[in-house]
């Protein structure tokens, strides 16, 4: 019997997935391996409501020759994969116009003003609420020069309304003991909450979905069998042949390939992470803290503290980095004297990345029956449960909360 298939089993997936199940669909879950394995597993843990906007914007672009250059910059483009880039990289650039930006900027803040309220009502209902922090997110600045540098930042916040307190030296130590003393100033995000194993909560959303009646099959997409005007079936490497009433692509930055075995193009790229998971810091902490300057995160996640960030661009298939990973330790050091790098273990994964920011959710332009999920960049978990909710509404023929077409596939 057919069903609504969802083909990627990270946060975005599995939520979708749990959304369409509770809703009575029969929906199968269907990855190459089990849910919560690709990007899911490494994230940093962040419910991050106040990092709608496009990378595109000027104070990004300003910086972005400076770290391109730096062999430990922030961003980091490997030089073999350069040329794959340039028609991602031009619309990239028409991504930076003024007015453009101010419209992304919208699609983005619509999406993080919904998150809590669609985050909140998915864990109480999973009785998953523990996993959600109390705290939130400190981002540092080591003098006024750095701070004016994200002035940007925070004035595109105030302009949408987002919480934010400027923090002083004495205000820091009070919340976060264990910061560098040559930090002078931080904005304190209260709603930029994290979550304590998100790895565990793919897991644990996964096995609710399954105790409702979905099914979650392993298996890698190989091709479609089409039918007039949509698609009757998936084919998998193994063979099997798997009938669908509805096909939802949700398979993060590998879903351009799948996009386009249908030949519907999307301009996806993979921005590689990397993090180091330390489960034997010598210091504790309470909130998650960002360093615009030094281009890194560090969160309590996972029963320790996990050191991320920057980007890699250098495709699907090219092996790890990990010289990344350990540049990122090194700038955590900076901001957190007594961090010991104890009990570590490293990983990088593969962010989803459209040049616009702004994910794709919505139906195929080409398939009656295939839908999209995916492009959400570094904001997957933030967005998760919107998006479950977002595209459960459009698949079932209920009137979405927010306006889709900024999200629209064709779009570019």
């Amino acid at each position: 019997m057919a069903s609504t298939v969802v083909v990627g089993a990270g946060i975005i997936g599995v939520a979708i997935a749990y959304e369409l199940q509770r809703r009575g669909e029969q929906v199968t879950l269907l990855d190459r391996s089990a849910p919560g394995s690709g990007a899911s597993f490494g994230n940093m843990a962040s419910i991050a409501v106040t990092e709608f906007m496009p990378a595109s914007r000027p104070g990004i672009w300003a910086q972005m020759p400076k770290w391109m250059l730096d062999p430990e910059g922030p961003v980091r483009v490997r030089p073999g994969y350069m040329p794959k880039l340039v028609p991602w990289f031009l619309r990239f650039l028409a991504a930076s116009r003024p007015s453009k930006l101010r419209e992304l900027e919208a699609s983005g803040a619509v999406l993080c003003r919904r998150v809590h309220e669609d985050l909140d009502a998915l864990l109480k209902e999973t009785g998953l609420r523990h996993m959600l922090s109390a705290e939130g997110c400190l981002s540092l600045y080591a003098d006024d020069a750095e701070f004016r540098a994200d002035r940007e930042h925070i004035e595109i916040l105030e302009r949408f309304g987002f919480r934010h307190d400027v923090l002083g030296k004495n205000a820091i130590r009070e919340l976060e003991p264990a910061v560098t003393k040559k930090i002078g100033k931080a904005v304190l995000f209260p709603d930029n909450r994290s979550v304590a194993d998100p790895y565990r909560l793919v897991v644990v959303l996964a096995e609710k979905f399954r105790l409702l009646g979905g099914l979650i099959e392993e298996g890698e997409v190989v091709a479609f069998d089409h039918s007039d005007p949509g698609v009757a079936a998936l084919r998998l490497a193994d063979g099997r042949r798997i009938p669908v009433k509805e096909i939802v692509l949700a398979a993060g930055a590998f879903t351009g390939r799948l996009s386009a075995l249908l030949k519907e193009n999307i301009p996806l790229e993979t921005e590689r992470g990397y993090h180091t998971q330390i489960m034997d810091p010598g210091i504790s902490m309470r909130h998650s803290i960002i360093w615009p300057a030094r281009a890194f995160m560090v969160t309590p996640t996972a029963g320790g503290i996990r050191v991320g960030g920057t980007v890699e661009m250098a495709g699907l298939d090219a092996p790890p980095d990990f010289r990344r990973a350990r540049v990122l330790v090194k700038r955590a050091k900076e901001a957190l004297p007594e961090l010991q790098a104890r009990q570590t273990t490293e990983w990088m994964g593969h962010r989803p990345a459209l040049p616009d920011t702004v994910p794709v959710m919505g139906p195929s332009a080409k398939r009656k029956n295939v839908w999209y999920a995916t492009g959400h960049g570094h904001l997957g978990l933030t967005y998760a449960a919107t998006t479950g909710r977002l595209m459960a509404d459009l698949i079932t023929g209920v009137e979405p909360p927010v306006d889709m077409k900024p999200y629209r596939v064709d779009r570019f």
